[in-house]
């Protein structure tokens, strides 16, 4: 579903990525793994829109992507939970959830019911203010928003940064039920390579903005993979 062709990406005279290339399927998890400043957020960036590449193509569902503005990728069922969360702090938990209505169409406006039995704890929160929740209630508001965009690819950002050890297993549980489905293909950004491990059909290991490691989930040579996330 999502091909990723010899992209580079520039901020102004520094090159972020440098040829980097990628595949993701529905049914399977692609992580992206690699220390702090390795292009593996420019990466995510580029697929979803908010950053121009300077070479080769995007290709999602047949078609390239070329420069197709950030809310078209999002109608064409792209989804990006950022590093960071950027949840509406001031918003309520329901309002939160409610922006990812904006690329759907009228008919599909509605919360589903499955985000609650994924996020249980978000039903008892609805009118609280987003900025009240803690880490780990904001890192689940973040993934769940994206859930109502319907995607049938998400991006996730480290979705474990700073969050407590409960939580990084239910974010675990939930990718892992995506995955089950089979209609959605995700693309895990991660440093926390237990976590990444345990869920990746397919590996992408990234420094100074190239591919250095790349294959499947059962063939990782562990040992080199943890060379390319030391400090």
């Amino acid at each position: 579903m999502l091909t990723v062709e010899a992209v580079d990406v520039h901020y102004g005279a520094a090159q972020a990525l440098k040829k980097v290339s990628l595949a993701a399927a529905p049914g399977r998890v692609t992580c992206v793994m690699g220390r702090n400043g390795v292009g593996k957020t420019s990466l995510l960036r580029a697929i979803a829109g908010h950053r121009p590449t300077t070479g080769g193509r995007i290709v999602w569902e047949g078609r390239e992507l070329a420069n197709a503005p950030p809310h078209e990728r999002a109608r064409r069922g792209i989804a990006l939970v950022p590093q960071g969360r950027e949840i509406f702090p001031l918003l309520t938990v329901d309002e939160n959830l409610r922006t990812g209505f904006s690329c759907l169409p009228r008919s599909e406006r509605t919360i589903p019911g499955e985000i609650f039995d994924l996020f249980p704890v978000l039903r008892s929160m609805l009118g609280r203010r987003g900025g009240d929740l803690s880490g780990g209630q904001q890192q689940q508001l973040a993934l769940a928003r994206a859930l109502v965009m319907r995607p049938r690819l998400l991006l996730l950002d480290e979705p474990t940064e700073g969050i407590q050890p409960s939580i990084i297993k239910d974010i675990g549980r939930v990718i892992v039920h995506l995955r089950q489905v089979g209609t959605m293909a995700i693309v895990l950004v991660e440093q926390y390579f237990d976590f990444a491990r345990e869920l990746a059909d397919d590996f992408v290991v990234m420094d100074r903005g190239e591919v250095v490691l790349a294959g499947t989930g059962e063939g990782m040579d562990e040992a080199a993979v943890r060379r390319y996330l030391s400090v």
